[in-house]
């Protein structure tokens, strides 16, 4: 069984070097409706769906049932009552949504809606995964029986009128390419790889390409809210899943019941600078590893020089790369993907120890193993929308652009002060920079009328930085940070500390104390 953990591990991801960054109809709306509500917003008209689960883990949670529903919203929101003119104008999109409600579930205090980043991440299976339980790395029961679990999938993104440009053969070149590609022609081969996608999307999607950015998702995220009843929302969001709810929470703050942004994205940070803040954040958590390799050698076969050894696989693999079964060849790319992968959860850093050992010794399974689950690429080689609604969402954000000329300086630069993580960072704004849609920025500033918003930050965070945390709950200006003394990408629901303070967040609106820090284990 795929454990939740894992799940967010990799789908709550802001954009690397890949590619940058059967359900009812939703019900008419009705004069007897509240008139502030979104346009179109009415109650989700539900159905039984357990074959969700069972697809996605083999069965459903003890204990669980499963509903699911459609609804539909305009595909450019416009002025917040729906645009009227420009791209998308009086059509709509449709988000999926899943709930999981607990057979044991008493007092209901309503819906947790749920966000597990990306962007790209489903919320729909994370629903699912949640569903299972602490012994699963899911939600405390505490939460599950006085909430409906309630995932989405945001717009363009798996069952919610996805976005769909980027070829599995051009997603295979893009992970498989040298994350530090040194000569110009080399640098050359990945801008013009980056310029085919580009096209390729501009070609299907037009100017609708626009209509992907965090604002309009937001405004979903209410038309969500409208749907399953509830007058003020419930919210835990991981990763991107914070710059949406963020976003929300300016555009909405008299909506805000309990908000929990876990693993921070900072919204006031450009392109260079998000970039360069996961460079740091993945070369700190590589050096927790490389500690951790040193201390535990009998269990990790890089000892006593991890960081060398790394360095040398890639090294070995630009010139020398080992074949799999299925003839695929483990090039740089695929060996650093296994790198970044690994180092999502502290779990992983055995796994990557071990898969580095065998790939010396010319089996490079596991270094496959690792990077798929990065790259949500199948055995048989195909891939989710992940990466294609990545691109979109990320891109449409971005409003400061590098040249091509900087980007190409910030990768020498980053390669001195990031040797590992730096180039990779610099070198992937190139899927950006060359993305032909529109942009169309989110606010960033204070959630005025809000009440407090719980941010949860980890030091070993290697995708959000830890930095980011407090700089996200100053500018909302009610954030209230809670320091997790952990490794990995975010932290709830993982120990009695966080998830003691976060539960009685969510169900009894008690805020966390100042300055809570909460031990590793």
């Amino acid at each position: 069984m795929r454990r939740a953990r894992l799940t967010l591990a990799w789908l709550a991801v802001v954009a690397l070097v890949a590619t940058g960054c059967t359900l009812p109809a939703f019900a008419p709306r009705t004069d007897a409706e509240r008139a502030d509500e979104p346009r179109g917003a009415g109650a989700a008209q539900w159905r039984p769906c357990p074959e969700v689960a069972d697809e996605l883990v083999g069965r459903g949670a003890p204990e669980m049932r499963y509903d699911c529903a459609r609804i539909a919203v305009p595909r450019n929101w416009g002025d917040g009552s729906g645009a009227t003119a420009g791209p998308g104008s009086g059509e709509t999109f449709e988000i999926a949504l899943l709930r999981a409600r607990s057979t044991k579930q008493r007092d209901r205090i309503g819906s947790l809606v749920l966000n597990p980043g990306g962007p790209g991440g489903s919320g729909v299976d994370t629903a699912v995964y949640l569903s299972f339980g602490p012994a699963f790395g899911g939600l405390p029961d505490s939460v599950t029986q006085r909430f409906d679990i309630v995932g989405f999938d945001p717009r363009g993104v798996a069952r919610s009128s996805p976005v769909e440009c980027i070829s599995d053969a051009e997603l295979d070149a893009s992970f498989g390419a040298d994350p530090d590609p040194r000569s110009q022609s080399a640098f050359d081969d990945y801008r013009a790889l980056n310029q085919r996608i580009g096209r390729s999307c501009a070609d299907r999607y037009g100017d609708q390409l626009a209509l992907y950015g965090t604002e309009q998702a937001a405004r979903d995220m209410d038309a969500v809210r409208a749907a399953v009843g509830d007058d003020k929302l419930t919210y835990l969001g991981y990763s991107y899943g914070t710059l949406l709810g963020a976003t929300y929470a300016q555009l909405y703050p008299e909506r805000v019941r309990a908000f929990v942004f876990d693993g921070a994205v900072d919204p006031r940070q450009d392109l260079i600078a998000g970039s360069e803040s996961q460079a740091k954040g993945f070369e700190r958590a590589f050096d927790n590893f490389t500690r951790w390799c040193t201390a535990n050698a009998g269990s990790c076969p890089l000892a006593p020089d991890a960081r060398g050894a790394v360095t040398a696989a890639i090294d070995t693999a630009r010139v020398s790369p080992v074949r799999g079964a299925d003839g695929r060849e483990a090039t740089a790319g695929w060996v650093f993907y296994a790198i970044i992968s690994s180092l999502y959860t502290e779990s992983g850093w055995q796994q990557l120890a071990r898969a580095l050992d065998r790939l010396e010794d010319g089996d490079p399974a596991e270094v496959f193993t690792l990077a798929d689950a990065y790259a949500g690429r199948e055995e048989d080689g195909r891939y989710s929308n992940l990466f294609d609604a990545n691109l979109a969402v990320n891109c449409t954000d971005a409003t400061r652009k590098p040249s091509v000329e900087r980007i190409r300086q910030l990768q020498s630069q980053w390669r001195e002060r990031y040797p590992l993580f730096g180039p990779a960072l610099a070198v992937g704004m190139l899927a950006c920079v060359e993305w032909p849609g529109q942009p169309d920025p989110y606010p960033t500033g204070a959630a005025t009328g809000a009440p407090p918003i719980v941010v949860i930050g980890t030091t070993g965070d290697p995708a959000t930085p830890y930095e980011q945390a407090p700089a996200l709950a100053s500018m909302l200006g009610v954030g209230r940070v809670v320091t997790w003394e952990g490794e990995g990408h975010t932290a709830y629901p993982q120990t009695s500390c966080v998830n003691g303070a976060i539960d009685a967040y969510l169900i009894d609106l008690t805020v966390p104390r100042e300055g809570l820090r909460c031990p590793a284990r």
